[in-house]
């Protein structure tokens, strides 16, 4: 008897679906989830294709400028309402609108640090700063592109050439022809629609997120091209008390977590972030996700420095302003003390576990989730 509950529904919560599973088989996944003043000069443009394919070759570039080599990459074909979401309003108002920032008002323009530029709408490698220079006019200033494949240029309505992102086709700034010899060229770019990456920047970093259940969460970052590892665990706790069966009862101080580690070169942890809010979880569940109930359940996002702490109170404002989510987000940042590992047979638990009636139903739709929402990001493995 269920007391006329449905055992698989969005009531039960994991161990009741690991129960009714020995009853009911598993179904199949049934749903789917002041323009600036310019130069008349013409310059060389360069073709758009009328209809893009969904692969793209993309020059790839080391934090230093080295070129790596060319991989064929999505392009980020999504809805206006996800880039609304994802993005900061100055952000979408630069990379969605082909709007300008005020002059002298970004946060590169007068940067002279080694390093590269990326698109701050999908992460492509667009400029670097062995090629920047000041012009005076207020925006971050190019003598050309890391590599002209990365980029295009052609007419967008007043605009007689304007510079966007060949990925994502976000507006990046207008190409001039007052730069300096020898090619006379103004890349002419919004920080906005930068972000820029340090030469020095680290290829190995960790983050811990916990957002309910770890077994979807785990899953979801696996899928984040730029994450190399994924390990289910505890944080929040002490040492003594981070095991499954103790933490299931709520009164450790442990939360179902996961520590991702990532290459912070090929995916910033703002995009992690990105990925952890609108996909891996509802950040609007005060302890509890879904049918699973308790503050080992709670929505946390556990920070290793100030830089992890102030994007994390960053993004949730961001969110908040956007009206990404029609309640409060009520995700706890807190210092990570100890990441402990959960249980071998938790590790990368729904690649082993595909018709669970648990994962069917709670985690399946999170990848469909993750490959709509951020298909720039997202890769089809099954685990690694």
């Amino acid at each position: 008897m269920n007391n006329g509950r449905d055992p698989f529904g969005a009531g039960s919560t994991r161990r009741e679906f690991i129960a009714g599973a020995a009853v009911v088989a598993a179904g199949g996944l049934w749903w789917l989830l002041d323009r600036r003043a310019g130069v008349a000069t013409a310059l060389a443009e360069a073709p758009t294709p009328a209809a893009p394919p969904s692969l793209v070759p993309v020059a790839e570039f080391s934090p230093a400028g080295t070129r790596t080599g060319v991989v064929s990459l999505p392009r980020a074909l999504k809805p206006d309402a996800s880039w609304r979401r994802q993005l900061s309003p100055l952000e979408y108002d630069v990379l969605r609108r082909f709007d300008d920032e005020m002059a002298f008002s970004g946060a590169h323009w007068k940067n002279h640090d080694p390093g590269i530029y990326r698109c701050a709408g999908c992460d492509t490698a667009v400029f670097g700063a062995a090629d920047k220079f000041d012009s005076g006019t207020g925006w971050p200033s190019f003598t050309r592109p890391l590599a002209a494949e990365n980029v295009a240029v052609g007419p967008h309505g007043a605009l007689a050439h304007a510079i966007t992102c060949v990925r994502c086709g976000g507006f990046l700034g207008d190409l001039f022809a007052d730069g300096p010899p020898p090619a006379g060229q103004r890349w002419c770019i919004n920080s906005a629609a930068l972000r820029f990456v340090p030469a020095g920047t680290p290829r190995e970093a960790t983050a811990v997120f916990a957002g309910g259940c770890f077994w979807g969460v785990d899953a979801v970052f696996r899928r984040v091209r730029g994450v190399t590892h994924v390990v289910s665990g505890y944080a929040g706790g002490a040492a003594e008390t981070a095991d499954y069966g103790t933490v299931s009862g709520g009164d450790t101080g442990h939360a179902e977590s996961v520590q991702v580690t990532y290459d912070p070169a090929a995916v910033p942890y703002v995009t992690l972030l990105k990925v952890f809010f609108l996909v891996a979880h509802d950040a609007t569940q005060r302890n509890r996700q879904g049918p699973d109930v308790g503050p080992q359940y709670r929505s946390a996002v556990f920070y290793r420095g100030s830089d992890q702490r102030d994007a994390a109170n960053a993004m949730i404002a961001v969110l908040e302003r956007n009206g990404a989510y029609r309640a409060r987000i009520v995700t706890e940042v807190s210092p990570l003390d100890r990441f402990f590992p959960a249980e071998d047979y938790h590790q990368d638990y729904l690649a082993r576990h595909l018709s669970q009636p648990y994962i069917v139903y709670n985690d399946l739709p999170k990848l469909e989730r993750l490959q709509a929402e951020f298909p720039e990001w997202f890769r089809d493995v099954a685990s690694g």
